[in-house]
């Protein structure tokens, strides 16, 4: 704000003085905070977790939160610092500071099975270990004379050879199995990567409309949605036209959402752009998005807080609590098919 010059004379003079203390303290603050713009932000920023807490809102009561904690969308981008016009300046430095605040828009996929885990499970299979016995038992024979019985030194040479030849077929079955799965698990990752370096999503930065990688989004981006965009991340509407999207990924349900600032404000992440365009700020990315946050409890991702040794210990709790429902009562469903065919062959 530009200092203006007064003359004082009369008796406003001791009023026009003050104004010129107040111009002049103000243009003070501004240089300070623009001087300090790092420290200021850290203490003015709104948390990871109060943003985390506000997407879990919905309609009317995320209305009332956002009014009251504050007043308004706009008054949440100058709280995250940013021009809900203009967005984010295109300066690296400042995105990289945003990324070490509010995380990266990332989510980091779980660990990879190694190979020899690949081959443990492959042995896990019922036929494989049932072989296994049979070959142990043989070979166990094939060493065993019974006494006081005249035996063909020739024929009890060649007994071994049966056993061997079973673990030699379940190696072979084994390493053929775990290669396999060890191969479509890395084209797996490598095709997920490069579509996800091909992702692209509209922000606005510097005033200009730009097209950046996915992984590149940032708290505070403003973002721009139309006809057939997957959102990338969490964040509130700040204008829309006739925007409707589809949650049912999130939800369930199959019924279009109307977006708008007055009713429904709140765009999540991995919905669908059904219908209409908007512009939103970003307030949650990565692990801490919806999107994030469902895949992190279903265990098809890993926490940025686990490190290599926590992972082997709970690698064994982590299998229980991975297996789908699906899978379970599919499980629970053959072993009752099992006992019936048990109690059916009694009675007959």
């Amino acid at each position: 704000m530009p200092v203006r010059n007064r003359r004082s004379d009369g008796k406003g003079g001791e009023h026009e003085r003050q104004e010129l203390l107040t111009d002049k303290n103000e243009n003070e603050d501004l240089t300070i905070i623009v001087q300090h713009a790092p420290k200021y932000f850290e203490e003015k920023k709104c948390s990871v977790v109060e943003l985390r807490d506000l997407m879990e809102l919905r309609a009317e009561e995320a209305l009332k939160k956002i009014d009251a904690a504050y007043g308004g969308p706009e008054c949440l981008c100058q709280r995250l610092k940013t021009d809900p016009v203009n967005g984010l300046p295109n300066d690296p430095v400042e995105l990289a500071r945003r990324r070490k605040l509010f995380g990266e828009n990332k989510i980091p996929p779980a660990a990879s099975k190694s190979y020899l885990r690949l081959v443990w499970e492959a042995l896990q299979d019922t036929t494989l270990l049932i072989l296994m016995g049979a070959a142990v038992v043989s070979l166990g024979l094939s060493f065993y004379k019974p006494p006081g019985e005249s035996h063909d030194d020739t024929e009890e040479a060649a007994n071994w050879i049966e056993g061997v030849a079973i673990l030699v077929a379940v190696l072979a079955v084994v390493t053929v199995t775990a290669a396999n799965d060890w191969t479509k698990e890395r084209q797996f990752r490598g095709l997920q990567a490069k579509i996800e370096r091909d992702n692209r999503f509209s922000v606005i930065r510097g005033g200009e409309a730009r097209d950046v990688v996915v992984e590149e989004l940032v708290v505070g981006d403003i973002g721009r949605v139309k006809y057939g965009d997957l959102l990338p991340a969490d964040g509130v509407l700040l204008h829309s036209n006739d925007l409707k999207i589809d949650e049912s990924s999130l939800t369930g349900e199959s019924d279009l959402i109307k977006k708008s600032v007055e009713a429904d404000p709140m765009l999540l992440s991995g919905t669908h752009v059904m219908e209409g365009s908007g512009r939103f700020v970003v307030t949650a990315v990565g692990v801490n998005s919806r999107t994030g946050m469902i895949m992190t409890l279903l265990g098809v991702t890993k926490k940025p807080d686990d490190d290599e040794s926590s992972d082997k210990e709970k690698e064994p709790a982590e299998e229980e609590e991975t297996q789908s429902v699906l899978h379970a009562k599919l499980s629970k469903l053959a072993i009752q098919l099992g006992y019936a065919g048990e109690r059916t062959k009694k009675k007959k």
